[in-house]
Parts: structure tokens; sequence; C-alpha cells
């Protein structure tokens, strides 16, 4: 069997908002994601492990913000797009893994949320995906509260 692996990282500062994207899922917050597109921490993650397992680049390659465009645009567009890349090649994801790295808003209520959303996107089933998070315990500018960030890996394998 053929397969590709792919590592992909997102961060984003905290902004004015209500809300924050994450894993395709509109969760409350009393801060919102300073970004071009919607911020989607890990859907950017995971777009970034589907391209580098491809060899195409990055996100910002794809989707530059200098491009008006993608203001705005809704992350989940992203993820399809680049399984569609993947899928074009002759590949498809075998699996992915998510981690959010924040100390609030809490993941943990809205993660099966994510997952179902990340698999309908990739075409997966659901235990082929996974979203976790976890805390900085308080270091660093995640610590303080001023951003998010993500890490995904994805394993591509032949179609």
């Amino acid at each position: 069997m053929n397969i590709r692996i792919g590592q992909g990282y997102d961060v984003h500062a905290f902004g004015d908002g209500d809300h924050v994207m994450l894993g395709g899922v509109r969760v409350p917050h009393d801060r919102g994601l300073v970004a071009h597109s919607d911020g989607d921490v890990i859907l950017h993650a995971l777009c970034d492990a589907i391209l580098g397992a491809l060899a195409l680049g990055d996100i910002g390659v794809h989707f530059p913000p200098s491009d008006a465009r993608w203001k705005g645009a809704d992350s989940r567009v992203l993820l399809r797009h680049c399984a569609a890349l993947a899928a074009e090649r002759g590949w498809k994801v075998g699996n992915a893994d998510a981690t959010v790295v924040c100390e609030r808003p809490k993941v943990g209520p809205h993660a099966l949320a994510m997952r179902e959303a990340i698999a309908a996107d990739l075409g997966v089933a659901l235990d082929a995906i996974s979203v976790k998070a976890t805390t900085s315990e308080r270091l660093g500018f995640i610590g303080r509260e001023e951003g998010i960030a993500a890490q995904a890996v994805c394993l591509l394998v032949t179609a």
C-alpha cells in the first residue's frame, strides 16, 4: 500500500467577537479570531497536513490572504478543496488527528460535532478523525489567552 503522511500547524490571535470556528463548528466564546478567513485553526492545520502530504505547498499558496475571494471564507470549503486535490492525484485521507492548544474555549463539549463535520468534508468514517485539546499550562501567548493554535497530522492512502 502506498501512503503519505503530512503535518500542519496554524495559529491565530484572539480579537473582537462572540465565537470561534473550530473544526467547522461555531463555538461560543467571549472573543473571536483575527484572520483573513474564518480563522478555523483546526481546519487550517488539516489543510496544511493534506497539502504537505501531497507536496503541494501550504494553505497560503492555495488560499492567499491577498486574494479577496478568501476574506471571511468558510474553512470547510478550503478543507474540501484540499481533499479534492488529493482525490485528483489518486489519494484519499486514511485518517487524521488534530490537537487544539488553548486555555479557553473548552473543546471537549464540541469535539464530536467537529469530528462529524471533518469526517463529512473528507468523506471518511467518523472513527478516522480525532480531535482533542490541551492547554499550555498558562505559559506563553496561549497561556495568556492571546491566541489559539492547532496541529494536525493526516495519513493519505491510495484511493
